[in-house]
């Protein structure tokens, strides 16, 4: 019999443990080594405890008080409270008796040590009881956390077992496999739990010629049900493992705050329960479809009146669940409920698979295999055509796997009708952790899913997105413009570190913070992949030393956001930022020109820059009488006009941020000021104007007033809308602040961003250098690329090549000699070997090449090579030692 060792270093308990030493499976000993630690320990004076304490009545099955001493004694031993080596060694002896476990009180710890006692004939007053003893007891949640361990340890069995059964079922009731193409996309819009059941049941069902149309809804939503059943297992395996072997801190009982943990572990199990439930539901009406595809009337109508009169959990069931939605006040109730929900559920599975396999035995039609190791080679092919119809390669082996499980007598066999009772009830005991072969099935079931032939194709993760040749293209196109458009401004290229020590970013971003990716500690060093490229930029001037620099960077940036259409977590940013003392507005003019310069250059369409100024915004919040450290919380809800109206808005300032609704309505009459940039400025420095009382206004208005008039003479003005709801969330802006809205049918929100930072870098150096930037958001601008090039059914050219060389016939050398002279020619040339002429222009005309230079043997008979125009559809002959000065004429290449 196997031991759980409690207390081992290095060793933690699971729920398997818990499982089996609940069933008497494993014994349970504390480790040597803890165990001296406990005794060498300075403890307190042991209290008396009464041999007759008061009964509590909290009262587990033998099963459920053996895992909650299990639990308990490993809560003892990894405790940083001072405990004594006496309860523990006693808790460690009850697991040798044969009965007896039911009569312990859970209730309290008064009356937990009474039973004990009882329980191993000891006296009260011999054993006591410390304060910190005390501590452990009252605040270890023993009872709770076992029986969620318990849970946990069964319903994980289960999740690869109901996904086979339910495979195997799909089989016997002829389902259209077409059920289970879920498409996986990038952008977060797919559920990752649903998408990989699907991938499973295809990969089980793979060379299937059972498929059929059936797409009824039992099965039609096996992905999603068996998906929540994955996510909450999940979810509950999560902290039952962390609570297994979390050590009892408090030195003091907590009371009513263990109440609030009770609520967790519910908090926990109540979607398991909810999954439990819809699987039973599934589970139970797949099992009815199959009772109705057996074949025969006669012998279909004794499997239906069999199985209706023998699996009545549904029934129970269905009342089970709402007894626990109805008493989830009561946290012990609820948890031991839930479990009795799963056992029902597995003896309804077992039901749904002996249904499947006999539905799939006394069907002639059906092709049974004989037994396939999983190790084996691949089979021979047979020399003789197959006529019956076979199962998948998947569930081929699940059907040997569970017939293999079932202890059929030699006069018994599945095909007879009054053997599915037994066949069921043998089917829910393996599929229990307590049978010793469960572990070696659902290892064989994975080894299914990761083997097979039809397993699913690899993924990326949300959020992300590959590039291929067609979007490459128009992404070097693009860097092209934006980096001939810093150069001319004199920019110089600048790179940083992907990632940057994890105290440099923070604190910069405001309540973005919480989107900042951090690394594992893997050097000694807290390290967070990089949000954008202006804070790595103003290290870069602060490490540095250098108080005045023009440059430029194109990199990826990450964010743990929610992804979405084009919104992504790892994305291209193209930054130009101007650092240094300069006359006043002369570098923000500069970056806003840029940014008209960029858009314009790119050709995506309409737009428009949304223009605030951060001191503007502070002077307005100051006169609604808002408090200067709400300034940036109230900020950040502010920029979110854009995608919510200002009710919704409204609400979070007043139920989020604190403020009176009458201070909200004064916010919003001013952030509904958007317009012409001259017309709105001249209204905010009217005669009048309340921000003309404000000092801090009256600086960002003189100052905007400069701005405008430089980009009117510049004429970009048009580009521009003063819109003042807009209020960057960003902690580090201090002046002008604008963004760049699309105006297409495209939506893809904002598509670059930036503003004035004067104190960014002092926050590295102390030295103050002031700076203001712009940051393009490429992968936005190449979504609306793309989606023009698609508008206009223009054909994407993935590559610049100029000419093709067919040589028609397989001569590598005359390739070679031909093509290596038009490469050294500086001729951007592919070249390619076939005797099929049309399959070389087929090939130049997908890929848009120009020019054709064709050899043959004629040709090299007479020392010429065809030049063909492809567009023109027009040839003529060159003499062999002029074709590449004739190519370098005709391609303007010098």
């Amino acid at each position: 019999m196997a031991t759980a060792i409690v207390g081992a270093k290095g060793c933690s308990l699971s729920s398997a443990a818990v499982y089996s030493v609940s069933r008497g499976l494993s014994k349970v000993a504390i480790d040597p080594a803890a165990l001296e630690k406990l005794s060498q320990q300075k403890n307190q004076p042991p209290k008396p405890v009464s041999d007759t304490a008061v009964v509590q009545g909290f009262i587990l099955t033998f099963e459920e008080s053996r895992a909650a001493l299990a639990v308990l004694l490993n809560k003892f031993v990894v405790s940083e409270c001072h405990v004594r080596p006496v309860i523990p060694l006693l808790i460690q002896k009850s697991f040798d008796l044969a009965a007896g476990f039911e009569t312990i009180d859970f209730g309290s710890s008064q009356a937990f040590l009474a039973s004990l006692c009882r329980l191993n004939e000891k006296r009260c007053d011999e054993i006591g009881v410390t304060g910190e003893e005390i501590a452990v007891l009252e605040n270890s949640c023993a009872a709770s956390i076992a029986v969620c361990a318990l849970l946990d340890c069964c319903a994980s069995a289960l999740v690869r077992v109901s996904d086979a059964v339910a495979a195997l079922s799909s089989e016997a009731a002829r389902v259209n496999v077409d059920l289970f193409d879920l498409a996986v996309s990038g952008d977060g819009f797919s559920m990752k739990d649903e998408t990989d059941v699907a991938a499973d049941m295809k990969v089980f069902l793979s060379g299937s010629k059972l498929a059929g149309k059936v797409d009824s809804g039992p099965f039609s939503e096996i992905p999603a049900v068996h998906g929540s059943l994955r996510e909450a297992v999940r979810l509950l395996h999560g902290r039952t493992r962390v609570e297994l072997n979390a050590s009892v801190k408090s030195k003091k009982v907590m009371g009513s705050g263990i109440h609030g943990k009770e609520k967790a572990y519910v908090a926990s199990v109540l979607p398991l329960a909810m999954a439990i439930q819809s699987m039973s539901e599934a589970s139970y009406g797949r099992a009815e479809l199959v009772v109705a595809s057996v074949v025969g009337e006669e012998l279909r109508s004794k499997v239906g009146e069999v199985f209706q009169k023998e699996c009545r959990c549904i029934d129970a069931l269905k009342y089970d669940f709402n007894s626990i939605t109805t008493a989830s006040y009561n946290f012990a109730l609820v948890l031991h409920q839930v479990y009795d929900l799963l056992v029902k559920f597995r003896e309804i599975l077992a039901w749904e698979a002996a249904l499947a396999l006999f539905a799939i035995e006394v069907d002639e039609s059906v092709e049974k295999p004989a037994v396939v190791p999983l190790e084996s080679s691949k089979s021979e092919k047979k020399s003789e055509k197959k006529k019956k119809k076979t199962l998948g390669k998947g569930t081929s082996i699940v059907r040997q796997l569970l017939k293999e499980r079932l202890s059929l007598e030699a006069d018994a066999s599945l095909e007879n009708v009054m053997n599915l009772v037994r066949v069921a009830h043998d089917l829910a005991g393996s599929f229990d952790p307590k049978d010793s072969e469960l572990d070696t099935l659902i290892r064989k079931l994975k080894e299914i899913v990761e083997s097979n032939e039809g397993r699913r194709l690899p993924k990326i993760p949300k959020g992300t997105r590959d590039f291929g040749k067609e979007q490459m293209a128009i992404r070097e196109r693009a860097f092209s413009v934006i980096v001939g458009v810093f150069k001319k401004h004199g920019a110089v290229a600048l790179d940083t570190p992907v990632f940057e020590l994890r105290e440099t970013l923070m604190g910069k971003y405001g309540e973005d913070s919480k989107l900042i990716y951090d690394l594992a500690d893997q050097g000694g060093e807290l390290c967070s992949l990089r949000y954008d490229l202006t804070v790595p930029f103003a290290r870069y001037l602060a490490m540095n030393n250098i108080s005045a620099l023009k440059r430029y960077q194109i990199a990826k940036v990450y964010r743990r956001d929610n992804p979405s259409k084009g919104r992504y977590r790892e994305f291209y940013q193209c930054d130009f930022d101007i650092a240094g003392q300069y006359e006043l507005m002369e570098p923000d003019f500069e970056v806003v020109r840029v940014l008209t310069e960029l858009l314009n250059e790119l050709s995506i369409g309409d737009y428009e820059i949304k223009l605030n100024h951060r001191k503007l915004l502070d002077g307005m919040l100051e006169i609604c009488g808002i408090p200067s450290e709400k300034f940036r919380t109230v900020c950040s809800s502010i920029d979110k006009l854009d995608k919510q109206t200002f009710e919704h808005v409204k609400k979070e300032l007043v139920e989020d941020k604190g403020l009176t609704s009458e201070i909200a309505e004064r916010i919003g009459a001013f952030v509904k000021k958007r317009g012409p940039p001259l017309e709105i400025l001249s209204e905010l420095t009217s005669e009048g104007s309340q921000f003309l009382g404000n000092s801090e206004a009256v600086v960002a208005l003189d100052e905007l007033k400069i701005l405008f008039t430089a980009l009117d003479k510049s004429k970009c003005l048009n580009k521009v809308v003063f819109d003042l709801s807009l209020a960057r969330g960003l902690d580090y802006y201090t002046g002008v602040i604008f963004e760049a809205v699309f105006k297409g049918t495209t939506q893809v929100g904002s598509i670059a961003a930036g503003g004035r930072y004067d104190n960014l870098v002092g926050m590295f150096s102390g030295k103050v250098v002031p700076a203001v930037g712009v940051s393009l958001g490429i992968e936005r601008v190449f979504t609306i690329m793309e989606q023009l090039e698609k508008d206009q059914n223009q054909v994407i050219r993935a590559t610049e090549t100029q000419v093709l060389v067919a040589i028609l016939g397989k001569d590598l050398t005359l390739a070679a000699e031909l093509v290596s002279e038009l490469w050294d020619a500086k001729i951007k040339a592919e070249f390619r070997l076939t005797k099929r002429v049309m399959n070389h222009i087929t090939r130049a005309k997908q890929s848009g090449i120009p020019w054709m230079v064709i050899v043959g043997e004629s040709e090299l008979q007479q020392g010429v090579v065809k030049l063909k125009n492809i567009e023109a559809s027009e040839e003529e002959v060159v003499r062999r030692d002029k074709i590449v000065e004739e190519l370098q004429r005709r391609l303007g290449i010098n």
